[in-house]
């Protein structure tokens, strides 16, 4: 997950809540990941098992998102740069190939506190009817430790799983109206493990691709953004993320809650500088999908114990579900 998680409002919080005009935006009291979602676990725990949607055809498997995710932890630490990275970008191509899904390589060299290093986005794409975009994204780099093994099941790997399986069952699906990108991007942790010291250590592969859209002109195409990341803990509860655009999350909360998932999506909010951030301030309406309280957040018990294939169908289905309406939207309301 993203190295700069927000667990109060803190500076850089204000900071780029009032840059993005976001400051109040929701009437709805912000809760800290530690103080308030003990309960919010608990609950979540005991309503939603009950009401998930039935199996079906082109449903997101969960079963397959979890070896998606699986085979991630198995390949170790996979900060950008190392060779582990390089065989899970291999891997995620290898599953996009697989699914019909035609994929492309976005390399850079990042200039970080250790040095330059190169770091490499997957940009897929499912055509659409019309070439303007939705893009889903998570992140595949895991925080670069020393200390520790650190494997990155749900800050990573849970999202990338999550992001894979939607490829095939999107692709599987037939044309939609808009093209579905999948990004996957490279260098969002943070090289320095203090990164508050060095200024802005983290989130390359998403700020690369900004900038990068911007000067071929592409970035207009992009009507909306879905970020998910830190998506696969036991019984997980994703807050309404800040910073997000409020249309878009409004479209992702209330089709949670029509699929009996409103618990795991319950209408408090909370702030976070995730890979979300560089499409908002480019003014592409954008969304961020993560789970804050987890308290195995970059350490070594970020392991398969702490992650569970039932959280990811529950991101599965409701990103799925909310699609149509985010087209809609798209489609009607010009930026």
């Amino acid at each position: 997950m993203v190295s700069r998680v927000t667990r109060l409002f803190n500076r850089s919080s204000l900071a780029l809540a009032a840059s993005l005009g976001l400051t109040g935006a929701f009437g709805v009291t912000t809760m800290s990941p530690r103080s308030g979602l003990t309960s919010l676990h608990a609950a979540q725990a005991a309503g939603d098992a009950a009401r998930q949607p039935a199996a079906q055809a082109g449903a997101f498997d969960s079963a397959r998102a979890w070896e998606h995710l699986r085979r991630q932890v198995g390949f170790g630490p996979r900060p950008a740069g190392s060779a582990a990275i390089n065989e899970c970008r291999r891997y995620i191509l290898d599953q996009l190939k697989a699914a019909g899904i035609t994929a492309a390589q976005q390399t850079f060299v990042a200039k970080t506190p250790a040095g330059e290093i190169s770091m490499t986005n997957v940009v897929a794409t499912i055509p659409g009817r019309r070439p303007e975009r939705i893009i889903l994204a998570s992140h595949f780099d895991t925080k670069r430790a020393t200390a520790f093994r650190f494997v990155g099941a749900n800050d990573g790997a849970s999202s990338t799983a999550a992001l894979l399986e939607l490829g095939r069952v999107l692709k599987a699906a037939g044309q939609r109206e808009l093209t579905i990108e999948l990004l996957f991007l490279d260098g969002e942790e943070a090289v320095n493990w203090d990164w508050g010291v060095t200024g802005v250590d983290n989130t390359y592969g998403s700020r690369y691709y900004v900038d990068a859209a911007r000067k071929a002109g592409s970035l207009a195409g992009i009507k909306a953004m879905v970020l998910l990341d830190m998506i696969g803990e036991t019984n997980a509860v994703f807050l309404r993320e800040g910073h997000s655009t409020p249309w878009l999350v409004d479209i992702i909360w209330g089709t949670a809650k029509q699929l009996g998932y409103v618990s795991s999506f319950p209408n408090a909010v909370t702030e976070v500088d995730d890979d979300h951030v560089a499409f908002l301030r480019a003014g592409v309406p954008s969304a961020d999908v993560i789970d804050l309280d987890y308290p195995q957040w970059h350490t070594a018990d970020d392991n398969l114990e702490h992650v569970n294939a039932r959280s990811l169908k529950i991101v599965g289905d409701v990103i799925l579900a909310s699609l149509p309406a985010i087209e809609k939207r798209s489609l009607s309301t010009a930026r």
